[in-house]
């Protein structure tokens, strides 16, 4: 029920050579208030619900909620979310013991790369793999919530 995860941004495409796997997701809010959201998800052919709390200061805890719902359900439940659906491709990498989820963005946040690990604790050490770049964890543009009512393509980068 509680998550400690990391995000950082990803510096290469050398990741897909050692993907295990490969799932397009496509996924919108109910509500996306950074203290609660919820959230529906379409992964490969299962529908699920997602409640997340308000991270801690730190940004890697926070209290996390899934249940995988039926795919119909899903489906009908997007065409009421809030605006701003999110699709990417996540691959999954497996170095040592931990498992990498990188989200390739498509759509109105094509470019963006992010790679995610779920830790037992926030200071679990792991290896970090060569396309593994800086660190955005408690950096809430980079949340979906956030992504999906400001699209990466629409920020100031430079």
């Amino acid at each position: 029920m509680v998550e400690i995860e990391r995000k950082f941004l990803v510096i290469s495409d050398d990741f897909i050579a050692e993907a295990r796997t490969k799932n397009r997701i496509v996924q919108a809010y109910l509500n996306s208030n950074v203290a609660r959201t919820v959230r529906i998800r379409i992964k490969g052919d299962k529908g699920f619900l997602t409640i997340k709390g308000e991270g801690n200061s730190t940004g890697v805890t926070r209290l996390e909620w899934e249940t995988e719902i039926p795919l119909k359900t899903a489906e009908q439940l997007l065409s009421i979310c809030e605006s701003g659906i999110i699709e990417k491709t996540r691959y999954e990498i497996k170095i040592e013991k931990h498992i990498f989820e990188v989200d390739v963005f498509t759509g109105l946040n094509e470019g963006l790369i992010i790679a995610e690990i779920e830790l037992e604790s926030e200071d679990e050490s792991f290896k970090k793999p060569i396309w593994l770049g800086k660190e955005v964890t408690n950096d809430s543009r980079y949340y979906n919530s956030y992504i999906s009512k400001k699209p990466y393509k629409e920020w100031e980068l430079f």
